[in-house]
Protein backbone atom coordinates (compact mmCIF):
# COMPACT_ATOMS: atom_id res chain seq x y z
CA UNK A 1 0.00 0.00 0.00
CA UNK A 2 1.37 3.40 -1.10
CA UNK A 3 1.74 5.72 1.34
CA UNK A 4 0.75 9.58 -0.03
CA UNK A 5 3.43 12.33 0.42
CA UNK A 6 0.70 14.28 2.33
CA UNK A 7 0.25 11.77 4.88
CA UNK A 8 4.48 11.18 5.01
CA UNK A 9 4.12 14.80 5.64
CA UNK A 10 1.79 15.19 9.26
CA UNK A 11 3.19 12.25 10.64
CA UNK A 12 6.96 13.76 10.40
CA UNK A 13 5.05 17.08 11.79
CA UNK A 14 3.25 15.12 14.72
CA UNK A 15 6.25 13.00 15.60
CA UNK A 16 7.98 16.86 15.42
CA UNK A 17 5.76 18.01 18.14
CA UNK A 18 6.00 15.13 20.28
CA UNK A 19 9.47 15.40 20.03
CA UNK A 20 9.47 18.91 20.76
CA UNK A 21 7.17 17.95 23.69
CA UNK A 22 9.52 15.08 25.34
CA UNK A 23 12.83 16.90 25.06
CA UNK A 24 14.11 15.13 21.99
CA UNK A 25 15.92 16.64 18.69
CA UNK A 26 15.01 15.01 15.39
CA UNK A 27 17.76 15.46 12.95
CA UNK A 28 16.94 17.79 10.30
CA UNK A 29 17.58 14.69 7.76
CA UNK A 30 14.42 13.01 8.83
CA UNK A 31 12.52 16.09 8.34
CA UNK A 32 13.35 17.04 5.14
CA UNK A 33 14.15 13.62 3.59
CA UNK A 34 10.70 13.46 2.42
CA UNK A 35 9.34 16.32 2.14
CA UNK A 36 8.57 16.66 -1.92
CA UNK A 37 10.96 19.20 -3.70
CA UNK A 38 8.69 22.35 -5.10
CA UNK A 39 10.59 24.09 -8.26
CA UNK A 40 10.69 27.75 -8.10
CA UNK A 41 10.72 29.50 -11.49
CA UNK A 42 13.04 32.88 -11.66
CA UNK A 43 10.77 35.60 -12.46
CA UNK A 44 11.10 37.00 -15.97
CA UNK A 45 12.88 40.31 -16.24
CA UNK A 46 10.80 43.21 -18.48
CA UNK A 47 12.48 42.94 -21.64
CA UNK A 48 14.09 47.04 -22.24
CA UNK A 49 12.26 48.97 -24.55
CA UNK A 50 13.80 50.98 -26.51
CA UNK A 51 12.36 54.65 -27.52
CA UNK A 52 13.60 56.61 -30.60
CA UNK A 53 13.51 60.82 -30.35
CA UNK A 54 13.49 62.39 -33.20
CA UNK A 55 16.60 64.39 -34.42
CA UNK A 56 16.22 67.90 -32.71
CA UNK A 57 17.66 69.57 -35.84
CA UNK A 58 16.77 68.50 -39.16
CA UNK A 59 18.33 68.53 -42.73
CA UNK A 60 15.89 71.93 -43.40
CA UNK A 61 16.60 72.90 -40.39
CA UNK A 62 19.98 73.48 -41.45
CA UNK A 63 19.94 74.87 -44.62
CA UNK A 64 17.78 77.37 -42.64
CA UNK A 65 20.25 77.92 -39.84
CA UNK A 66 23.49 78.20 -42.65
CA UNK A 67 21.15 80.65 -44.95
CA UNK A 68 21.37 83.01 -42.14
CA UNK A 69 24.67 82.42 -41.14
CA UNK A 70 25.79 83.65 -44.56
CA UNK A 71 23.03 86.10 -45.27
CA UNK A 72 22.40 88.04 -42.71
CA UNK A 73 25.42 90.24 -42.68
CA UNK A 74 24.39 91.30 -45.67
CA UNK A 75 21.01 92.76 -44.40
CA UNK A 76 21.07 96.20 -42.86
CA UNK A 77 18.54 98.44 -40.56
CA UNK A 78 17.79 101.55 -42.19
CA UNK A 79 17.11 104.45 -39.61
CA UNK A 80 15.93 107.82 -40.89
CA UNK A 81 16.05 111.36 -39.25
CA UNK A 82 14.60 114.49 -40.64
CA UNK A 83 15.18 118.33 -39.47
CA UNK A 84 12.58 120.31 -37.84
CA UNK A 85 13.33 123.87 -36.22
CA UNK A 86 16.95 122.92 -35.58
CA UNK A 87 16.40 119.90 -34.48
CA UNK A 88 16.82 116.39 -35.84
CA UNK A 89 13.98 113.95 -34.95
CA UNK A 90 13.72 110.13 -36.10
CA UNK A 91 11.30 109.74 -38.81
CA UNK A 92 11.04 105.48 -39.23
CA UNK A 93 12.80 102.52 -39.88
CA UNK A 94 13.24 100.11 -42.83
CA UNK A 95 15.31 97.41 -44.18
CA UNK A 96 18.06 96.81 -46.87
CA UNK A 97 20.51 94.70 -48.03
CA UNK A 98 24.04 95.13 -50.01
CA UNK A 99 24.00 95.23 -53.51
CA UNK A 100 27.39 95.32 -54.38
CA UNK A 101 31.23 95.79 -52.58
CA UNK A 102 31.05 99.91 -53.55
CA UNK A 103 28.75 99.86 -50.69
CA UNK A 104 25.76 100.59 -52.11
CA UNK A 105 22.38 99.37 -50.23
CA UNK A 106 18.69 98.78 -52.06
CA UNK A 107 16.12 99.61 -50.36
CA UNK A 108 12.05 100.98 -50.66
CA UNK A 109 11.71 104.77 -52.05
CA UNK A 110 8.86 104.79 -49.78
CA UNK A 111 11.69 104.34 -46.59
CA UNK A 112 13.84 106.95 -47.70
CA UNK A 113 11.85 109.41 -49.53
CA UNK A 114 11.15 111.48 -46.98
CA UNK A 115 14.85 111.48 -44.75
CA UNK A 116 17.22 114.41 -44.41
CA UNK A 117 19.66 112.30 -43.22
CA UNK A 118 20.01 108.21 -43.11
CA UNK A 119 22.04 106.00 -40.84
CA UNK A 120 22.72 102.15 -42.00
CA UNK A 121 22.96 100.11 -39.36
CA UNK A 122 24.54 96.19 -39.75
CA UNK A 123 24.29 93.31 -38.21
CA UNK A 124 27.57 93.87 -36.10
CA UNK A 125 25.91 96.71 -34.80
CA UNK A 126 28.34 99.57 -36.62
CA UNK A 127 26.56 102.12 -37.69
CA UNK A 128 27.28 104.40 -41.06
CA UNK A 129 26.30 107.90 -42.91
CA UNK A 130 24.27 107.36 -46.09
CA UNK A 131 23.54 109.05 -49.05
CA UNK A 132 20.87 108.84 -50.93
CA UNK A 133 22.17 107.98 -54.97
CA UNK A 134 18.34 107.61 -56.74
CA UNK A 135 14.97 107.28 -56.06
CA UNK A 136 12.54 105.69 -58.22
CA UNK A 137 8.79 105.71 -56.91
CA UNK A 138 7.37 104.23 -60.19
CA UNK A 139 8.91 100.71 -58.62
CA UNK A 140 9.21 101.81 -55.28
CA UNK A 141 13.17 100.81 -54.94
CA UNK A 142 15.77 103.63 -53.82
CA UNK A 143 19.95 103.16 -53.75
CA UNK A 144 21.83 104.60 -50.46
CA UNK A 145 25.38 104.02 -50.47
CA UNK A 146 28.03 104.24 -47.18
CA UNK A 147 31.59 104.98 -47.43
CA UNK A 148 32.31 101.32 -46.57
CA UNK A 149 31.19 98.45 -45.58
CA UNK A 150 32.22 96.64 -42.05
CA UNK A 151 34.98 93.91 -42.77
CA UNK A 152 33.47 90.69 -44.02
CA UNK A 153 30.49 91.57 -45.44
CA UNK A 154 29.44 90.54 -49.00
CA UNK A 155 27.01 91.63 -51.48
CA UNK A 156 23.82 89.11 -52.02
CA UNK A 157 23.76 87.73 -54.98
CA UNK A 158 20.38 88.20 -57.48
CA UNK A 159 18.34 85.15 -58.58
CA UNK A 160 16.37 84.57 -61.64
CA UNK A 161 12.91 85.47 -62.10
CA UNK A 162 12.36 82.53 -64.29
CA UNK A 163 13.30 79.89 -61.71
CA UNK A 164 10.82 81.21 -59.26
CA UNK A 165 8.09 78.98 -58.90
CA UNK A 166 4.65 79.08 -56.72
CA UNK A 167 5.22 76.79 -53.62
CA UNK A 168 8.77 77.04 -53.39
CA UNK A 169 10.18 77.79 -50.32
CA UNK A 170 11.33 81.22 -49.25
CA UNK A 171 12.91 83.79 -46.50
CA UNK A 172 12.63 87.15 -45.27
CA UNK A 173 15.24 88.87 -43.44
CA UNK A 174 14.41 92.22 -42.18
CA UNK A 175 13.85 94.44 -39.26
CA UNK A 176 10.12 94.28 -38.36
CA UNK A 177 8.95 96.54 -35.40
CA UNK A 178 12.71 97.37 -35.46
CA UNK A 179 13.56 93.74 -34.38
CA UNK A 180 16.77 93.51 -36.08
CA UNK A 181 17.92 90.50 -38.23
CA UNK A 182 14.13 88.53 -38.36
CA UNK A 183 13.97 85.49 -40.33
CA UNK A 184 10.64 84.30 -41.33
CA UNK A 185 10.38 81.34 -43.41
CA UNK A 186 7.29 80.87 -45.58
CA UNK A 187 6.59 80.17 -50.02
CA UNK A 188 5.85 81.95 -52.56
CA UNK A 189 1.67 81.93 -52.64
CA UNK A 190 1.39 83.28 -55.85
CA UNK A 191 3.27 85.11 -59.19
CA UNK A 192 2.41 88.08 -61.09
CA UNK A 193 0.88 89.84 -59.23
CA UNK A 194 0.62 93.96 -60.13
CA UNK A 195 0.92 95.99 -57.23
CA UNK A 196 0.51 99.78 -56.70
CA UNK A 197 3.74 102.15 -57.10
CA UNK A 198 4.02 105.25 -55.23
CA UNK A 199 2.71 106.30 -58.61
CA UNK A 200 -0.47 105.88 -60.50
CA UNK A 201 1.46 102.87 -62.19
CA UNK A 202 1.83 99.67 -60.87
CA UNK A 203 4.45 97.26 -60.40
CA UNK A 204 4.53 93.82 -63.01
CA UNK A 205 5.48 90.61 -61.86
CA UNK A 206 5.34 91.21 -58.22
CA UNK A 207 5.77 88.10 -55.80
CA UNK A 208 3.41 86.97 -53.36
CA UNK A 209 4.47 85.25 -50.05
CA UNK A 210 3.02 84.32 -46.80
CA UNK A 211 6.48 84.65 -44.88
CA UNK A 212 5.65 87.07 -42.17
CA UNK A 213 6.08 90.85 -43.61
CA UNK A 214 6.07 93.59 -41.29
CA UNK A 215 6.25 97.32 -40.32
CA UNK A 216 10.15 97.61 -40.85
CA UNK A 217 10.88 94.79 -43.06
CA UNK A 218 10.44 97.49 -46.09
CA UNK A 219 13.61 97.12 -48.48
CA UNK A 220 14.72 93.89 -46.73
CA UNK A 221 15.42 90.75 -49.22
CA UNK A 222 13.37 87.94 -49.99
CA UNK A 223 15.39 85.33 -50.53
CA UNK A 224 15.43 81.44 -52.24
CA UNK A 225 16.89 78.63 -49.95
CA UNK A 226 20.10 79.48 -51.87
CA UNK A 227 20.52 82.84 -50.65
CA UNK A 228 19.62 84.67 -53.57
CA UNK A 229 17.65 88.07 -53.85
CA UNK A 230 14.21 86.99 -55.90
CA UNK A 231 12.44 90.49 -54.34
CA UNK A 232 12.60 93.14 -52.11
CA UNK A 233 10.05 93.08 -49.34
CA UNK A 234 7.35 96.32 -50.01
CA UNK A 235 3.91 96.03 -49.24
CA UNK A 236 1.30 93.92 -46.97
CA UNK A 237 -2.08 93.14 -47.26
CA UNK A 238 -4.35 94.23 -43.99
CA UNK A 239 -7.34 94.83 -43.06
CA UNK A 240 -9.51 96.64 -40.39
CA UNK A 241 -6.99 99.64 -40.26
CA UNK A 242 -4.33 96.19 -38.82
CA UNK A 243 -0.77 97.35 -40.22
CA UNK A 244 0.32 93.33 -38.89
CA UNK A 245 0.74 90.64 -41.41
CA UNK A 246 -1.62 88.50 -42.74
CA UNK A 247 -0.57 86.37 -44.47
CA UNK A 248 -0.15 88.45 -47.71
CA UNK A 249 2.77 90.12 -48.59
CA UNK A 250 4.19 91.31 -52.00
CA UNK A 251 7.80 91.56 -52.86
CA UNK A 252 9.30 94.01 -56.08
CA UNK A 253 10.79 90.93 -58.13
CA UNK A 254 13.90 90.72 -58.79
CA UNK A 255 13.29 91.71 -62.67
CA UNK A 256 12.42 94.78 -61.66
CA UNK A 257 15.58 95.26 -59.31
CA UNK A 258 17.99 93.89 -62.21
CA UNK A 259 16.92 96.70 -64.40
CA UNK A 260 16.20 99.61 -62.14
CA UNK A 261 19.04 99.79 -59.86
CA UNK A 262 22.00 99.54 -61.98
CA UNK A 263 20.67 102.69 -63.38
CA UNK A 264 19.90 104.31 -60.07
CA UNK A 265 23.34 103.97 -59.43
CA UNK A 266 24.78 105.28 -62.08
CA UNK A 267 22.43 107.67 -63.08
CA UNK A 268 20.14 108.40 -59.87
CA UNK A 269 17.03 107.78 -61.90
CA UNK A 270 15.33 105.22 -64.03
CA UNK A 271 13.03 106.25 -67.00
CA UNK A 272 10.30 103.56 -67.90
CA UNK A 273 9.05 103.34 -71.11
CA UNK A 274 5.71 104.56 -71.84
CA UNK A 275 2.58 103.08 -74.02
CA UNK A 276 -0.35 105.87 -72.93
CA UNK A 277 -3.12 103.80 -72.58
CA UNK A 278 -5.32 102.17 -70.25
CA UNK A 279 -7.74 99.24 -70.36
CA UNK A 280 -8.15 95.71 -69.22
CA UNK A 281 -8.52 92.31 -70.49
CA UNK A 282 -11.03 91.07 -72.80
CA UNK A 283 -14.11 89.86 -70.90
CA UNK A 284 -16.85 87.54 -72.42
CA UNK A 285 -19.17 90.38 -72.15
CA UNK A 286 -16.81 92.29 -74.56
CA UNK A 287 -16.97 89.69 -76.47
CA UNK A 288 -20.34 88.91 -77.22
CA UNK A 289 -20.76 92.72 -77.41
CA UNK A 290 -18.39 93.40 -80.46
CA UNK A 291 -19.14 89.80 -81.54
CA UNK A 292 -15.72 89.05 -81.55
CA UNK A 293 -13.34 85.79 -83.45
CA UNK A 294 -11.03 86.03 -79.92
CA UNK A 295 -11.85 85.42 -76.41
CA UNK A 296 -8.05 86.82 -75.30
CA UNK A 297 -6.84 90.30 -75.27
CA UNK A 298 -5.86 93.53 -74.02
CA UNK A 299 -8.49 96.25 -74.76
CA UNK A 300 -7.71 99.50 -74.89
CA UNK A 301 -10.47 102.36 -72.85
CA UNK A 302 -8.72 105.45 -73.37
CA UNK A 303 -5.90 106.80 -74.81
CA UNK A 304 -4.00 109.51 -73.41
CA UNK A 305 -4.18 112.58 -76.19
CA UNK A 306 -0.35 113.85 -76.64
CA UNK A 307 0.57 109.76 -75.72
CA UNK A 308 2.77 107.53 -78.00
CA UNK A 309 -0.31 105.56 -78.54
CA UNK A 310 -2.67 108.09 -79.95
CA UNK A 311 0.43 109.65 -81.86
CA UNK A 312 0.83 105.83 -83.61
CA UNK A 313 -3.29 105.97 -84.24
CA UNK A 314 -4.28 103.56 -81.70
CA UNK A 315 -8.28 103.61 -80.73
CA UNK A 316 -10.21 103.84 -77.25
CA UNK A 317 -14.01 103.13 -76.37
CA UNK A 318 -16.01 105.06 -78.20
CA UNK A 319 -19.65 103.71 -76.94
CA UNK A 320 -21.36 101.46 -74.16
CA UNK A 321 -23.73 98.97 -74.43
CA UNK A 322 -25.64 97.19 -72.06
CA UNK A 323 -24.97 93.14 -71.78
CA UNK A 324 -27.19 91.22 -69.58
CA UNK A 325 -27.36 94.01 -67.39
CA UNK A 326 -24.20 94.91 -67.23
CA UNK A 327 -22.53 98.20 -68.93
CA UNK A 328 -19.96 97.08 -71.40
CA UNK A 329 -17.23 99.76 -73.32
CA UNK A 330 -16.88 98.80 -77.04
CA UNK A 331 -14.95 100.37 -79.98
CA UNK A 332 -12.05 100.07 -78.73
CA UNK A 333 -8.82 98.53 -79.59
CA UNK A 334 -8.34 95.23 -78.64
CA UNK A 335 -4.02 94.12 -78.46
CA UNK A 336 -3.61 90.54 -79.35
CA UNK A 337 -0.16 90.42 -79.77
CA UNK A 338 3.17 92.45 -79.03
CA UNK A 339 6.07 92.31 -81.26
CA UNK A 340 4.46 88.51 -82.35
CA UNK A 341 4.13 87.68 -78.83
CA UNK A 342 0.66 86.69 -78.08
CA UNK A 343 -1.10 88.84 -75.30
CA UNK A 344 -3.89 86.81 -73.29
CA UNK A 345 -4.69 90.14 -70.75
CA UNK A 346 -3.57 93.92 -69.85
CA UNK A 347 -0.65 92.45 -67.63
CA UNK A 348 1.06 90.80 -70.45
CA UNK A 349 1.12 94.49 -71.82
CA UNK A 350 2.72 96.02 -68.28
CA UNK A 351 5.38 93.08 -68.21
CA UNK A 352 6.19 92.81 -71.67
CA UNK A 353 6.32 97.14 -71.97
CA UNK A 354 8.37 97.16 -68.40
CA UNK A 355 10.41 94.26 -69.14
CA UNK A 356 11.41 94.46 -72.82
CA UNK A 357 11.36 97.49 -74.20
CA UNK A 358 13.25 100.77 -73.05
CA UNK A 359 12.25 104.44 -74.28
CA UNK A 360 12.27 105.51 -77.94
CA UNK A 361 12.37 101.70 -79.12
CA UNK A 362 9.16 100.84 -81.32
CA UNK A 363 7.16 98.29 -80.76
CA UNK A 364 4.19 96.40 -83.60
CA UNK A 365 1.20 95.81 -81.62
CA UNK A 366 -1.42 93.51 -83.63
CA UNK A 367 -4.94 95.07 -82.87
CA UNK A 368 -8.58 93.47 -83.69
CA UNK A 369 -9.90 96.74 -85.26
CA UNK A 370 -13.86 96.71 -86.35
CA UNK A 371 -13.59 92.58 -86.36
CA UNK A 372 -10.29 93.40 -88.37
CA UNK A 373 -6.51 92.28 -87.42
CA UNK A 374 -4.15 94.99 -88.26
CA UNK A 375 -0.48 95.71 -87.55
CA UNK A 376 0.12 99.26 -85.65
CA UNK A 377 3.93 100.50 -85.05
CA UNK A 378 4.14 102.61 -81.53
CA UNK A 379 7.13 104.35 -80.59
CA UNK A 380 7.36 104.40 -77.05
CA UNK A 381 8.35 107.23 -74.71
CA UNK A 382 9.42 107.74 -71.47
CA UNK A 383 6.95 107.94 -68.76
CA UNK A 384 5.70 111.91 -67.70
CA UNK A 385 7.17 112.57 -64.31
CA UNK A 386 3.50 113.23 -63.52
CA UNK A 387 0.69 110.70 -64.70
CA UNK A 388 -2.54 110.14 -63.41
CA UNK A 389 -3.73 106.85 -65.10
CA UNK A 390 -1.89 105.72 -67.88
CA UNK A 391 0.75 103.07 -67.80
Amino acid sequence: MKIKHKQVLLIVILLAILALACGLTIPREAITENIPTVAIRPTAQPTPVTVSLPNVITDEDLVLIELYRKVNPAVVSINLYIHQGGDVSPEGQGSGFVFDETGDIVTNAHVVQDADEVEVIFWDGAIRSALVVGIDFHSDLAVVRVNQLPEGVQPLPLGNMNDVQVGQTVVAIGNPFGLEGTLTRGIVSAMGRSIPALTPFYIPQSIQTDAAINPGNSGGPLLNLKGEVIGVNAQIETSGGNQSNSGVGFAIPVSIVQRVVPALIQEGRYQWPWLGVSGGSLSPAMVEAMNLSVQDGAYISEVLSDGPSIKAGLRGSSDTVSVGGRVVEIGGDIITAIDGVPVHNFTDILIYIALQTTPGQEVTLTVLRDGQPRDIIVKLEPRPDTQEVFP
